[in-house]
């Protein structure tokens, strides 16, 4: 998108420091703002928002965002009005039903995925909101705070994911059948609460399928990024205090660059710990790191580079 274009996206203060390295154009969302951040580090715009889980940019540069617990927005970039919303705990027959919105994602027919936690599916939608394809998930821990993360539709028809509460990464086919499951190992470590890096677990965030055929996956609390064939074997692994001077806490996106890099997130990390990490993973040397504690909070569990084309997320 051009930058006249992702000003417009978003009002308010100019040029607001933040601690980075030389680096990518991002839209990230914390301490109730979603902003613009230039390469530099400065905030190009910012705009009162809640909290969000997903964030992508359509073909026509608009933007699809989480508002609230469970409304999916597309935002127009020329005049910052939203064009277009559906709410899950309105739609769909859902009214009046706990339900969370945590992951989506527009297709390339013009529909949009839904993963809605609560009632436990996915949903595909139409540009008025009609469902053309329901395919109910698998959850043995139910609460609809914790059903899904972050879910996607591979190439194939099939659907990625990631189950917080269950621990899992299930992959469905087009009809709803798994396929694939990966329970997130506790790499023989006792539970502990929390969310920062003092906690541990298998709360998985994001999982990416990779060109290999293999799954890339961040564990949430469990610090880490792994790497897992279809036989589930582990045959890459990133752990906590493997980075120079960075702590892992909840690692929550991963985005894989064109070159082969990866974008990795990391909330709750706490004060001088940065909140994106960019790393070549043949020789896990950081390349690129983003420190967004002062300005976004210990809650920045969404981002998306806005100057890479052709990222796997």
């Amino acid at each position: 998108m051009r930058y006249f274009s992702l000003l417009a996206l978003l009002s308010g203060s100019l040029y607001a420091s933040v601690c980075s390295a030389e680096g990518h154009r991002l839209a990230t969302q914390g301490n109730d703002r979603l902003a613009i951040v230039a390469p530099d580090g400065s905030i190009e715009r910012e705009k009162p928002w809640g909290g969000i889980h997903d964030i992508h940019r359509l073909p026509n540069g608009h933007f699809m965002v989480q508002r609230g617990g469970a409304e999916v927005v597309e935002i127009d970039p020329a005049n910052g009005h939203i064009v277009w919303s559906y709410d899950s705990a309105k739609q769909g027959g859902n009214d009046g039903k706990p339900v969370e919105v945590h992951s989506f994602q527009p297709l390339p027919d013009g529909k949009l995925m839904i993963a809605e936690s609560g009632p436990a599916r996915i949903i595909e939608i139409d540009r008025e909101g009609k469902i053309e394809k329901t395919i109910p998930l698998k959850v043995e821990h139910p609460h609809p705070h914790t059903d899904t993360r972050l879910v996607r539709k591979l190439d194939d028809g099939h659907y990625l994911v990631c189950h917080e509460g269950d621990g899992m990464v299930r992959e469905y086919d087009g009809d709803g059948k798994i396929v694939w499951e990966y329970e997130v190992p506790m790499f023989d470590k006792p539970a502990a609460d929390g969310h920062g890096p003092e906690a541990f677990g298998n709360k998985c965030f994001a999982a990416v399928r990779l060109a290999n055929g293999n799954t890339l996956i961040s564990t949430g609390n469990g610090h880490s990024v792994i790497e897992v064939t279809p036989a589930k074997e582990v045959v890459w692994k990133l752990e906590q205090n493997e980075l120079p001077g960075i702590t892992l806490a909840w690692v929550t996106t991963l985005e894989v660059l064109p070159n082969g890099q990866y974008v990795i997130g990391n909330c709750h990390a706490g004060p001088g710990q940065p909140t994106l990490v960019e790393i070549d993973p043949k020789t896990k040397k950081v390349v690129w790191q983003f420190d967004g504690f002062e300005q976004f909070g210990n809650a920045m569990s969404n981002s998306l580079l806005l100057d890479v084309d052709g990222v796997r997320r």
